[in-house]
């Protein structure tokens, strides 16, 4: 039997599912709810390991993915924000049926530098890692500044990123290190190709974790997807810049 992960679901209209990113629950999409449950039916999930599902981490994104799939709706829109992105894209490989349109937001195949490919570097991934042992409540409150550097509301969204994960439980710690793991290995740039729903790609010019060349060379890695780029945005464009952020997704949901 698969372990009932915490679902949140409200609104009317087509189904959209909500994935959060690496530390974080399902509490950060509070702020842009009241507006997106007036167009959708809106699911959101606290990701295995995570808030009110802390209890059932999974090993793996694919167990994530499949953990999700086994409580969605038969067909939605998933929408999947940073490491969040990852599980979206994951469903959307595996069961191309049940994932109508997909849209990735701060996110990205590979999150991970290397010699051509922009990211994370894997030291300062090493470095959470590390920290993560020591105290993962520091480690958490640092990778939320890193997320909010170069918004022009940079102390205002660390505040509403931090207000959301408080009020649920903690992430458990087995869970945040397979997230940095994810973070660190996992490579979908050769399965791109295959993903056959709509895809939009929304990103922030500013964001430090997911540079904005990203975007760029996505374009042809996945020349059947399309892409935003929020010119004042950091890595959570939801919280800095929500009208923006759900017009620019009502306009591609249709």
């Amino acid at each position: 039997m698969t372990a009932q992960l915490h679902w949140q679901t409200e609104g009317q209209g087509s189904d959209l599912l909500l994935i959060h990113g690496w530390g974080m629950n399902g509490a950060v999409w509070q702020q842009v709810l009241p507006e997106l449950t007036q167009h959708y039916r809106v699911h959101v999930v606290d990701l295995p390991g995570y808030g009110h599902s802390r209890h059932h981490p999974a090993v793996d994104v694919d167990e994530m993915a499949n953990m999700l799939l086994a409580q969605a709706p038969e067909q939605a829109i998933w929408l999947g924000w940073s490491l969040g992105g990852l599980v979206a894209t994951t469903a959307a490989l595996q069961a191309p049926g049940r994932v109508q349109k997909l849209v990735t937001v701060a996110s990205s195949p590979r999150f991970a530098a290397e010699k051509t490919w922009r990211g994370i570097k894997p030291e300062v991934l090493d470095d959470f890692r590390r920290q993560l042992d020591l105290d993962f409540r520091a480690t958490i409150e640092r990778f939320m500044a890193l997320q909010a550097m170069g918004s022009r509301t940079a102390r205002q969204d660390i505040r509403q990123l931090k207000e959301a994960v408080l009020s649920r439980p903690e992430p458990n710690p087995a869970a945040l290190a397979l997230g940095l793991d994810i973070l660190a290995r996992v490579d979908l740039r050769p399965e791109l190709a295959a993903v056959s729903q709509p895809w939009l790609r929304l990103y922030g010019r500013l964001d430090g974790l997911v540079p904005a060349k990203v975007a760029r060379d996505l374009d042809s890695l996945a020349p059947q997807s399309q892409q935003h780029v929020f010119a004042a945005a950091s890595h959570a464009p939801f919280i800095s810049h929500p009208d923006e952020f759900i017009d620019t997704l009502k306009a591609f949901t249709g």
